[in-house]
């Protein structure tokens, strides 16, 4: 016996909408550089229209969503939407500013900083071993990094090349040669205690980069973090550059610290015989790379 019910849902997939927080003018642009690339290939002919094309692209990017959902809407196939996508993915990269050129927009008119920090791009998880280095163990999630760049109102200036969830900011700054960049325009960055490490200039140079300093657990904790300070439940934290200490041996911690650090474990034994004092408990060095 032959079974010849049909399909409630119909021999088609359901199809639904989807709602971007895009504008009209965003729309109009993607829509002439589409048209444009079309016109310098001498493509006389697509699927769709070049402004229903301008929907679909960033349905997909903004919303995930895999190639094959909108083109069965559309009446298309999937290759041809992912097609539409890596288009559309290299005009707007080509129109991107390289960093030099970003920079010199904010010394011309006589800046001096700009603001830096690297943010992770969610995306799909997908299977598979080649999608383990798209996992951020810092961020709990699947994506991609990029490291920003603004001035000192907020206003975007430059965003870097994507690279895998599981880069870090200092590795993926060193990658782009941001230090040098920064150097060579006369300009400063302001980041967060991400990048700690990042500028490797000497302590006759001025920084390229400024960040916040981990400073020891102290009754003053409530300044210390209001002041942007990082407060370790530590005795010492030495900074490379800067050793603070809290409690009542905050005035013998800072002395004997850097005598460790240059001279050595038997010059810090001589000095404490002199006050009678045994150094004990934790020290903290933040890490470098």
């Amino acid at each position: 016996m032959k079974k010849s019910n049909p399909h409630a849902e119909g021999p088609d997939g359901l199809v639904h909408t989807a709602r971007l927080p895009l504008s009209g003018a965003t729309l109009n642009h993607l829509a002439t550089l589409i048209r444009g690339h079309c016109e310098k290939n001498g493509s006389r002919w697509r699927a769709l229209p070049v402004g229903k094309i301008a929907g679909i692209v960033p349905a997909v990017l903004r919303c995930d969503r895999r190639p094959g959902d909108p083109a069965g809407g559309n009446g298309v196939h999937r290759t041809t939407v992912t097609r539409w996508v890596r288009e559309v993915v290299g005009l707007l990269a080509a129109r991107a500013p390289r960093l030099d050129r970003a920079l010199k927009r904010i010394t011309r008119p006589g800046g001096g900083v700009v603001l830096l920090d690297g943010s992770p791009i969610r995306t799909r998880r997908r299977t598979g071993a080649g999608n383990r280095k798209n996992y951020s163990a810092k961020h709990k999630c699947h994506g991609l990094l990029v490291i920003a760049l603004t001035d000192d109102n907020g206003r975007l200036l430059w965003v870097s090349a994507a690279r895998p969830g599981r880069t870090s900011e200092i590795t993926a700054c060193r990658h782009d040669k941001l230090t040098a960049h920064l150097r060579a325009a006369g300009l400063g960055a302001i980041a967060d205690l991400g990048f700690v490490g990042l500028d490797d200039s000497g302590p006759d140079t001025d920084p390229a980069v400024i960040t916040g300093c981990e400073a020891a657990r102290h009754r003053a904790e409530g300044d210390l973090r209001r002041q942007g300070g990082l407060v370790k439940n530590a005795r010492v934290v030495d900074d490379g550059d800067l050793v603070t200490a809290g409690g009542i041996t905050s005035g013998l911690e800072p002395a004997l610290r850097p005598v460790r650090r240059e001279l050595g474990a038997g010059a810090v034994t001589v000095l404490e015989g002199i006050p009678e004092y045994e150094a004990r408990g934790t020290v903290r060095v933040p890490s470098t790379g």
